[in-house]
């Protein structure tokens, strides 16, 4: 099997709007995120609406550092000195990012998040949540910290804009809570970024691209795309086992978000563009394992159709006359 080899960011930057190269254009260096386990958990496991969580949830796979003590400070200092070896790099961002990390106390959140914005080169938080945590009064907490001039990201892992294939994965939540949280985020001002996933079941390519036109409707700052990971100790790994849930091609994905990118905004940051899971817990798709052989596909899928983010995009009006 031939090598494979990182594909130049600058190659993939001069046709998506990556979130590196905005950061460096604000900057005027590199900024890292330093993904973060600071202990919460998820109000559809610990029994508030649900027990197990989503089918395709194992954390560990979204998350590598889910296995953590959750010492902010520690993880942040020792992430700061592999970066800073390996790299060079100065600026950070903080990453809350395993399970819901706007669920708890808001006394509790000013204190993980003012512990990890006090520790040397840390510029901000992104922070990863469900749109049925976010209160006002969190919200509000972040405005402070945007406010102060920090770099603040709400992350709000949506994964799809159908209420039917919310309720298939046991989401917990339906398109009517991210709606309403995107609404009172905006009103703050803040930067929000959207998760979704591509292949989710009974989706077809088609129904990702309708629920990126939903949430491109209310309005998103940046966006992360998945493919969807069959990985071990999870209803859905049950369910793949049984043949009832068949994972994308690798094919099927590159042109799903291939799509996607080219009905983007070039406004639109992406943060994203694909996930990978350990290979200690990935069953299925075998690709979703090797990173830069996905990258390098979209980015060769977007230099052969000589595309680029926003070339089939609608403008502004067009969208919210569109609007359900």
């Amino acid at each position: 099997m031939p090598c494979e080899h990182p594909t130049p960011h600058s190659t993939l930057a001069a046709r998506v709007n990556t979130l590196g190269q905005s950061l460096l254009r604000h900057h005027g260096e590199r900024v890292h995120k330093l993904a973060i386990h600071a202990g919460f958990t998820c109000p559809n496991r610990d029994g508030t609406k649900g027990r197990g969580g989503c089918t395709f949830c194992n954390n560990f796979s979204f998350s590598p550092h889910a296995r953590r003590d959750p010492n902010v400070a520690g993880q942040i200092e020792a992430g700061r000195r592999v970066l800073a070896k390996r790299t060079g790099a100065r600026l950070f961002i903080a990453y809350f990012q395993a399970y819901t990390n706007t669920y708890g106390d808001v006394d509790r959140l000013r204190r993980l998040y003012e512990e990890a914005l006090a520790q040397p080169g840390v510029i901000g938080l992104s922070v990863g949540t469900r749109p049925d945590c976010v209160p006002d009064a969190v919200l509000d907490l972040l405005a402070e910290y945007r406010d102060r001039g920090c770099e603040v990201w709400l992350e709000l892992g949506l994964q799809s804009a159908f209420d039917k294939t919310l309720a298939r994965v046991n989401r917990g939540h339906g398109f009517a809570e991210y709606r309403d949280a995107v609404a009172r985020a905006r009103a703050r001002g803040l930067p929000l970024c959207t998760h979704l996933i591509v292949g989710l079941p009974g989706e077809a390519p088609r129904d990702s691209l309708a629920s990126l036109e939903r949430v491109l409707e209310l309005g998103v700052d940046g966006l992360k795309i998945h493919p969807l990971h069959v990985v071990k100790h999870t209803l859905l790994a049950h369910q793949w086992r049984r043949g009832e849930y068949r994972p994308l091609a690798l094919e099927e994905y590159v042109e799903t978000v291939v799509e996607m990118v080219r009905r983007t905004p070039a406004e639109v940051v992406y943060h994203r563009l694909t996930g990978t899971a350990s290979a200690d817990i990935l069953l299925a798709p075998r690709w979703c394992s090797r990173k830069w052989r996905v990258l390098n596909a979209i980015t060769k899928r977007l230099e052969a159709l000589d595309a680029r983010q926003g070339d089939q995009a609608e403008p502004p009006k067009a969208r919210v006359a569109n609007a359900c």
